[in-house]
């Protein structure tokens, strides 16, 4: 027990992937604000972390070339590994639970295999993983010379959307009597855009885009109906996180190389949504902003390479800097649980 108001398990890169990070830590944001580490847990590379629904579950992809999956325990006193298991594919970068915790997807970056494991009661996993490889290529020979499955997005009707940077498409998989026995059709998105990470609301996708910098709107079948930059700042820009908030009035958009996040306002006309306006540009409190967590009136930025946590307090959804930010090595995701939540 601490007594924190809340509590923020970070993953991020380790000395043998590349990062100097410790591996998990736990930090607690204490009642006058301040941010202090309770415990550090030695993983090699957990550079994304999702929790469990109902469970005190928290999993983690392990970014290695033969790439690793975890389970450990959320205790704010130390994550104790639980159960550990093979990723699927190569440099797994991203890892997602599904609403009813009863699938565990993992995105392979390295070669795109998608892993979707079966999840126990305990919220173990089950047997050995269901595998969803990929092949194609997008216009980049650098970055698009074979698929890169980067975020894995349980959406409506129990489907599996996966970005796939590296074919500019969203793969489509149907979890019905087992996990992908039907698979839908991919989504081909705009040529070069590199499709990263994505977020669903209100039967729209909104669809932050790293190769060519911008936030694309998609209806329920798929349709653009909206493309914007992500920054107006000059010089280039790799997307990395989008997140919408609470109340569904604004998106925001880390941006690493202008160090920033975006703000825009969801835009509706007719009560649609239509469009994206920015209304702000915050610095992002430190170099390459990887992820981001927003709770409550907080939201919480992993600077990967200035090895900083930058805290923000929302005001009327604008980011404003809290004074307050912590050192952690390379830092790569942060979430965010209210002190006592999956007691």
């Amino acid at each position: 027990m601490t007594s924190g108001r809340e509590l923020l398990f970070i993953g991020g890169y380790t000395p043998g992937t590349g990062g100097t990070g410790p591996g998990i830590s736990v930090v607690g944001r204490e009642a006058d604000g301040s941010l202090r580490t309770l415990a550090e847990t030695a993983a090699p590379g957990p550079s994304f972390l999702a929790m469990h629904p109902r469970l005190p579950v928290l999993y983690a992809a392990l970014e290695c070339e033969e790439g690793g999956v975890a389970a450990y325990s959320a205790d704010p006193g130390g994550p104790a590994l639980l159960a550990d298991g093979a990723s699927g594919g190569s440099y797994p970068c991203h890892v997602a639970v599904d609403p009813t915790g009863a699938w565990l997807a993992v995105a392979n970056y390295g070669d795109g295999t998608v892993a979707v494991y079966r999840l126990g009661s305990s919220g173990l996993f089950q047997g050995r993983p269901k595998l969803f490889p990929h092949d194609g290529h997008g216009l980049d020979p650098a970055r698009q010379a074979g698929p890169h499955a980067h975020q894995a997005v349980f959406g409506p009707g129990s489907v599996l959307h996966v970005t796939d940077l590296g074919t500019d498409e969203v793969r489509r998989l149907l979890l019905g009597a087992g996990p992908g026995e039907h698979p839908e059709g991919p989504v081909r998105l705009a040529p070069g855009s590199g499709p990263r990470h994505m977020v669903h609301h209100d039967d729209r996708w909104y669809v932050g885009c790293e190769l060519d910098g911008t936030v694309a709107v998609h209806d329920s079948s798929w349709r653009e109906i909206a493309r914007t930059p992500a920054s107006h700042l000059a010089g280039p820009n790799q997307v990395s996180h989008v997140e919408m908030s609470a109340d569904g009035r604004h998106l925001y958009v880390a941006n690493r190389g202008p160090d920033t996040i975006g703000v825009f306002e969801v835009g509706r006309r007719g009560g649609e949504e239509t469009a994206l306006t920015q209304v702000a540009e915050v610095g992002s409190g430190g170099l390459w902003p990887r992820h981001f967590a927003v709770s409550g009136d907080h939201m919480y930025v992993a600077n990967e390479r200035s090895d900083v946590l930058a805290v923000f307090v929302l005001h009327d959804g604008i980011p404003v800097p809290a004074g307050e930010s912590h050192k952690i090595g390379s830092p790569s995701c942060v979430l965010a649980l209210p002190t006592g939540a999956h007691r």
